[in-house]
């Protein structure tokens, strides 16, 4: 091979990676625009403690049956990742405890919800001995 063959192999290879980070970024761009969306809380946020305390349902809005829900604790300097969070949607029923999506402050669990008592997701969250109890009432899409 001369030189300016690779020189001019070196230019199209230079060329194929700047198209592809330029196709990547515009890729990214339009994951983010299509994740973001114009999302509507399904609930207000409370106040436990200093910390802020969002509930999330999938589907969105919750619907009669089994929904999952997210439940997102963020403090002053981020996410809330050292409490405990549980839930139920109904007095009688048991705490169970949600599961802590890594340590970003997000506690996934599955409810049942149904018109009534059961459209109001109580939320349990512990931390450093201290208990609290917040309850969201939820708007069903039927």
């Amino acid at each position: 091979m001369t030189s300016m063959q690779n020189n001019n192999m070196y230019i199209s290879i230079n060329r194929l990676r700047r198209g592809n980070v330029k196709y990547f970024k515009l890729f990214f761009l339009l994951l983010l625009a299509a994740c973001g969306g114009d999302r509507i809380a399904d609930t207000q946020p409370q106040k436990w403690q200093g910390a802020e305390v969002r509930v999330e349902s999938r589907p969105s809005p919750p619907q009669p049956g089994k929904n999952e829900f997210l439940i997102i604790v963020t403090g002053e300097r981020g996410p809330i990742h050292d409490i405990m969070v549980s839930v139920r949607t109904d007095d009688q029923d048991q705490w169970v405890q949600a599961i802590q999506d890594g340590d970003i402050g997000v506690y996934r669990r599955a409810a049942t919800v149904a018109p009534g008592t059961r459209s109001v997701l109580q939320v349990q969250v512990k931390r450093n001995g201290a208990e609290g109890v917040l309850r969201f009432p939820l708007k069903l899409s039927i």
